[in-house]
């Protein structure tokens, strides 16, 4: 049973309070970067050296590192078992994904041989396996069939009707296929020279896991044709798969079909095609898929990748698999290959098998080619509703990945929403524009995330230096006068308003309703001034006399003179003065009436030598707020901002600008040395916003806000012999009445 009792372990830190110009110092903060500049890096890549050379042939070229420490004896059994159980996969696969891109069963082989010993030298997974895969065909056969519908290739028509000159559209479709591949290649090649791997970052799993069930929901339904052996006039665009499957199931059972003739897959050439380039004049319209092909087809095989990567403890180079990926494809689409990635089926029996390197697949292109040379007459009678089979077999664990929807109900609702848009979108608008409009529907759920985040006040669990979420913690408490604002989310253009909106509302801080009414005190001020400039009274100071150890003292008014003026007093504890009215009282706090009276300056400095007292003066802290009940210091716990643009500076500027002018301080904390960096080059820091108010902690600032009020308006008595007489100074113009409240210390 699992210990629920908290921790017995105690931990005790002595420090100063640290700011962050205090930080620099006691951390010895540098100038240095250990990033090398944009020149050293252009100079390191100039260089030429054997080193240098050995070290970019490595890069680019991984199979010269790991070939030459190849270990028979630990590695090539099981690389020999792996690879002629994927060779024996990739025969009927090939062939049926095929059907998926509308191509001829033999451009399936071909796409399992050629990009399969391409990926064997660029590539950096040890156990994945390239080739055809069910969403990138069925992707191809989208264009194919768009590009080159059965209408255009007609023979002997009359009234729409006719048969179909299928050499001629399987030539052209084999082209299209072609082309868009070497496309899709270049596109990667260009992504992972310029180290782009990060761009499937922006495919979350999620949209992912959607998008691929929604596609084998397209492969399914275009496999019902071959299943049942009938032919129905093919559609593409949006709701494709809807007038496919009702064609299929009014012409079963409508019985349009008079006679059942079983199709099987037909020739299968021998021996390999000469290359070729492809055609592109096609590149134009083929531009926008290539590039949809190009992201789901690394976005599949980088995610495998790591995942294996991860299980047997190697690294993944993200960006070289995008070279790789292009290169297989690039040089696959001249040798009439469509465009390839790898399979999760395939790659499970790699690695289960015992497959340790892509030596596996080098061996699985060999059987592909001993098939495509000697044997593939073998496979012209197999049925295609056989092959069929196979494809919808295949597909088990992409429907599978429907069982994310409960699980994500329960887990992230956010994930969910992405997870059935991306899903509801790639059934009904086709995979192009469905994976179009699901990547934008992500990309808006991180926007309204940043822009919705939770904001919070935050309290003090006693005796620590945690400040947790007064709302979620109950032993969380506030500190009087202090309020701690937090944001779950980076401050910058697009939430900053709401951050501004959310302070006020929890702080209680109405910024704006407070500075008229501070206008208006102010302009009341200055006209009293005018009337009482002439008859200013003097500085006066408190007499506690006859200090008794009950408690009980008198209180005096007494002249004394300006240089004495609240500041030369010694270390000691506690003393504070509020206004009441005359004559008033109230529980825990007694209002002393005082009466003038006359005494000189070396009668009043023999009566305070046996206290021990201390003030400081700060002309920011002297300003009173507006409301006294509200709080004197706002902390705003920058955390979690990961950066600030010029919109969130000058919010944060206007903030401090705001409650400084109604007398609330505000202090910053817990900023990163890159936020740090940003405010200093933005000008955030000045005079009236020092960078000593940016605290290391919230602790710190705590602390630090808890002196300064205790300086400023708290005199600390230590020792007080009775009777005695203790002075405490009054600002020009004091009430005639006051609160008085000793702090002493046992």
């Amino acid at each position: 049973m699992e210990d629920k009792n908290c921790s017995s372990v105690e931990y005790s830190v002595q420090r100063q309070v640290l700011d962050e110009l205090c930080l620099d110092e006691v951390a010895q903060k540098g100038s240095w970067s250990a990033k090398p500049t944009f020149s050293e890096r252009l100079k390191g890549s100039m260089r030429c050296s054997v080193p240098r050379a050995k070290e970019i042939l490595l890069s680019w070229v991984p199979v010269f590192g790991w070939l030459p420490k190849y270990s028979i004896r630990e590695n090539a059994i099981g690389d020999l078992i792996s690879g002629c159980s994927v060779g024996i996969m990739h025969l009927p696969q090939g062939m049926a994904y095929a059907l998926l891109a509308s191509l001829s069963p033999v451009i399936g082989l071909y796409t399992s041989l050629y990009p399969v010993l391409v990926y064997f030298i660029f590539g950096t997974s040890r156990h994945i396996s390239i080739g055809t895969f069910a969403v990138i065909s069925i992707m191809i056969g989208s264009v194919t069939e768009r590009l080159a519908p059965d209408s255009n290739f007609l023979v002997n028509a009359t009234n729409g009707t006719g048969s179909v000159n299928t050499n001629e559209q399987g030539a052209y479709r084999v082209q299209i296929a072609c082309s868009l591949t070497v496309l899709a290649g270049l596109f990667q090649i260009l992504l992972g020279v310029v180290r782009f791997g990060f761009v499937v970052t922006y495919l979350s799993e999620p949209l992912v896991r959607g998008y691929t069930t929604g596609s084998a929901c397209h492969v399914f339904g275009s496999q019902l044709k071959y299943l049942f052996g009938l032919s129905p006039a093919r559609t593409s665009g949006p709701l494709s798969l809807i007038y496919i499957i009702a064609a299929t199931i009014i012409t079963h059972f409508c019985d349009l079909s008079a006679k059942y003739n079983v199709d099987v897959v037909g020739e299968i050439p021998s021996g390999l095609k000469a290359p070729q380039a492809p055609d592109v004049s096609l590149f134009p319209a083929v531009i926008g898929d290539a590039f949809a092909v190009a992201i789901v087809g690394y976005a599949i095989n980088i995610s495998l990748g790591k995942t294996f990567a991860l299980k047997h403890g190697y690294k993944v180079d993200s960006n070289q698999e995008l070279v790789a990926l292009g290169l297989s494809n690039t040089i696959g689409g001249c040798f009439q290959c469509y465009s390839v990635t790898s399979s999760l089926s395939r790659s499970l029996v790699q690695e289960s098998t015992g497959g340790k390197t892509q030596v596996a697949g080098l061996i699985s292109s060999i059987i592909v080619l001993i098939t495509v040379l000697k044997i593939g007459a073998l496979f012209e009678t197999l049925p295609k509703a056989v092959l069929s089979t196979i494809v919808i077999v295949n597909l088990k664990g992409m429907f599978k990945q429907l069982t994310d929807v409960p699980m994500l109900w329960k887990t992230n609702k956010v994930d969910l929403l992405v997870w059935l848009v991306t899903f509801t979108c790639t059934i009904l608008l086709n995979l192009d524009l469905g994976l179009a409009v699901s990547i934008g529907f992500s990309l808006l759920t991180v926007i309204f995330r940043t822009q919705l985040p939770r904001y919070s006040i935050l309290g003090q669990v006693p005796a620590t230096n945690l400040y947790l979420d007064v709302d979620t913690y109950k032993e969380a408490k506030e500190i009087p006068g202090i309020k701690i604002f937090r944001s779950s989310a980076t401050i910058y253009y697009t939430n900053a308003e709401m951050y501004l909106e959310a302070l006020q509302e929890k702080s209680g801080i109405q910024i704006g309703k407070l500075l008229a009414e501070k206008k208006k005190q102010d302009a009341t001020r200055k006209q009293q001034k005018e009337k009482t400039d002439k008859n200013e009274p003097t500085p006066q100071v408190c007499r506690v006399s006859n200090l008794l150890p009950n408690g009980t003292f008198s209180l005096e008014e007494k002249q004394i003179s300006a240089e004495l003026g609240g500041q030369n007093f010694k270390r000691g504890v506690a003393l504070k003065l509020t206004e009441s009215p005359a004559n008033g009282f109230s529980q825990g706090q007694v209002n002393w009436a005082y009466q003038s009276d006359t005494m000189s300056d070396s009668d009043m400095g023999s009566q305070h030598d046996d206290s021990i007292m201390q003030a400081s003066k700060d002309s920011h802290d002297k300003k009173e707020p507006t409301d006294s009940s509200g709080p004197h210091s706002i902390i705003l716990d920058l955390s979690a901002t990961s950066f600030v643009d010029t919109v969130a500076v000058k919010t944060l500027k206007n903030i401090c600008r705001d409650l400084g002018d109604i007398g609330v301080g505000v202090y910053l904390t817990g900023c990163q040395a890159c936020v740090v960096e940003q405010l200093e080059r933005a000008g955030f820091f000045s005079e009236s916003i020092p960078k000593n108010r940016l605290f290391v902690t919230i602790h710190d600032a705590v602390l630090h806000i808890l002196n300064k009020v205790g300086q400023t308006d708290v005199i600390l008595v230590t020792t007080i012999h009775p009777p005695c007489t203790l002075y405490v100074p009054f600002p020009a113009g004091a009430p005639s009445s006051c609160l008085v409240n000793l702090l002493f210390l046992h």
